[in-house]
């Protein structure tokens, strides 16, 4: 009898070993397509199956797909956004034309599409910031000035915080836009820069699976301008009354834009009026190892299963505060060294520490996800013990940037 497969479009540094795991403890082959499989170095690592292919090309994915269907029985097609969110619309168009269980293609591009997602969500009346779409420098400026500063400029089609930025001035507004326009900007599609009125609040992740929400993280991040992902609590400390109201309005996220299958996971603000819907992604969040740690189920696991049709099992076994930290550089240059990350992996309550990152690598920041140099998980039955966890495990770790020589003239 063949061996059953699962096949992963492309890879992530994230999650993408954890796929990889979960598919060989369900007794799956794992097998990666990607068009650059250097990238994901636990490929060779852990010596996965993989084939060198070009993933935006879905002809290509579908033929090789059809030959691998004739060593293995294909139980299942699943994928990852990482910069490029297309990747999981092609995703399920694969899943639909070989009839496997996947998320709704037409779905998943309504959702990448920032401003197409807000029309949809605004018509149903969900609550978000005042918006605009603009083509040019002066659509810009007029947009900025009609929402009044501050606000935040990004590209309309895009993922992981790239290009995303908050203006406070007319003059930062240009500075972006100018930016954005040009050639530095890699655009996934026709350049158009979504304009958006700044909502202030504590920040919220709703992790959705099918049609349940089954927890709420609260999240920060670094410095403004930027938006870099630099802690989170998970389950966040919320009110009874409050989980209720955020998870009220993320459900009422799925239905306009045609989600409720697999994973969802929705960004929010706690503005004055209550909960402002920031971002609908029709994917699991990046970060599912803290859920696991606080509840005991493995999200990735259970998305797998929906992938190949099996049954899955989120029922909770137990309930601990998991919080993360990323680890971000604070210069740009060259990386000395980097060190501390066996102390802090030591340190009681610890449940992770990854590195990115090895000496002598150039770190030039983005104002991105890119930037992050690792990160640290801890996890307890109360906040305040992983609370001292993570920040002890955080002070192990020490690193030195020499900042590159600027040429003189």
């Amino acid at each position: 009898m063949a061996k059953r497969a699962l096949i992963l479009v492309e890879g992530h540094r994230n999650i993408g070993l954890g796929y990889v795991e979960a598919a060989r403890s369900l007794g799956l082959h794992p097998i990666t397509l990607s068009a650059d499989p250097a990238r994901y170095d636990y490929l060779a690592a852990e010596s996965i199956e993989t084939i060198r292919v070009d993933t935006d090309n879905l002809d290509a994915l579908i033929h090789e797909c059809s030959r691998l269907a004739g060593t293995y029985d294909i139980a299942g097609i699943t994928g990852f956004a990482g910069d490029d969110e297309s990747i999981y619309a092609t995703v399920g168009r694969l899943c639909r034309h070989f009839d496997l269980p996947g998320p709704n293609p037409q779905s998943v591009e309504r959702c990448c599409d920032k401003f197409i997602q807000r029309q949809l969500l605004a018509a149903a009346g969900v609550p978000m910031p005042a918006y605009r779409l603009a083509a040019n420098a002066s659509e810009v400026e007029g947009s900025a000035a009609e929402i009044g500063l501050p606000v935040i400029l990004k590209p309309a089609v895009g993922s992981g915080s790239i290009g995303v930025r908050l203006c406070s001035t007319i003059d930062e507004v240009a500075e972006h836009t100018t930016y954005l326009f040009s050639e530095k900007h890699i655009w996934r599609s026709s350049p158009r820069i979504l304009v958006e009125e700044f909502v202030q609040g504590p920040h919220y992740i709703a992790h959705i699976m099918g049609n349940e929400v089954f927890g709420i993280e609260a999240t920060n991040f670094d410095r403004l301008p930027h938006f870099v992902f630099y802690t989170g609590i998970f389950p966040a400390p919320l009110a009874d009354e409050e989980h209720k109201r955020i998870a009220d309005v993320s459900l009422s996220c799925l239905q306009p834009l045609g989600l409720g299958w697999g994973p969802t996971c929705i960004e929010l603000r706690w503005a004055k009026l209550g909960p402002v819907v920031i971002e609908v992604n029709p994917r699991l969040g990046g970060g599912p190892r803290p859920i696991q740690l606080a509840y005991g189920v493995d999200l990735v696991t259970e998305h797998i299963k929906l992938v190949v049709g099996d049954e899955g099992d989120l029922r909770k076994r137990h309930s601990h505060i998991a919080a993360w930290r990323t680890l971000l550089p604070d210069r740009d240059g060259t990386l000395d060294w980097i060190r501390g990350d066996d102390q802090a992996a030591a340190v009681s309550g610890v449940a992770e520490v990854k590195l990115y990152v090895e000496p002598k690598t150039p770190i030039v920041r983005k104002g991105d996800y890119r930037d992050c140099l690792g990160y640290v998980i801890a996890v307890s039955p109360s906040l305040a013990e992983t609370e001292i966890a993570l920040q002890r495990a955080v002070d192990s770790i020490d690193w030195s940037i020499t900042p590159f020589r600027q040429n003189l003239i």
